[in-house]
């Protein structure tokens, strides 16, 4: 799985995407950092740094939470591809399951969270969603 990351180049667009969040960050920063209407809409006479950094903090909040949303949709994407990568190059699709769900049961993880909260907050896809993706044969179902 995490050789497939590897090899689909998820980390490296995850980075490039990260990088591009910190440079609109940092833009918007230094657009709201000094700005006379922004210290005249808070109630100062002029801009002051340390309230610049203060009503940014305040005013990047809902941004910052739109951009996790498209970043979240991307990493749970990517893990669908990581799980098909390992899936087609060792045809241990069961195995990954098996380890998904010990791996689940370990962190004590929600199976059945609600589709908003996964769309809004979840990095990884719930669980139960990527072992049904993998859909690994049934034991014992062999043609005889």
């Amino acid at each position: 799985h995490e050789l497939g990351h590897f090899r689909r180049r998820h980390i490296l667009r995850l980075t490039l995407l990260h990088i591009g969040q910190t440079g609109l960050m940092l833009f918007l920063l230094s657009r709201f950092i000094d700005d006379p209407g922004l210290a005249a809409a808070f109630g100062l006479d002029q801009p002051r740094l340390y309230a610049g950094l203060v009503f940014f903090s305040f005013l990047y909040g809902p941004v910052s939470a739109l951009l996790a949303v498209v970043t979240n949709f991307f990493s749970r994407r990517f893990e669908f591809e990581a799980d098909r990568f390992a899936v087609e190059s060792t045809g241990l699709g069961a195995d990954l399951a098996m380890a998904l769900k010990k791996l689940c049961r370990a962190n004590l993880s929600n199976l059945t969270p609600h589709p908003v909260q996964v769309f809004l907050e979840y990095s990884h896809p719930p669980v139960l969603e990527r072992i049904r993706r993998l859909d690994p044969e049934p034991e014992g179902n062999g043609a005889s």
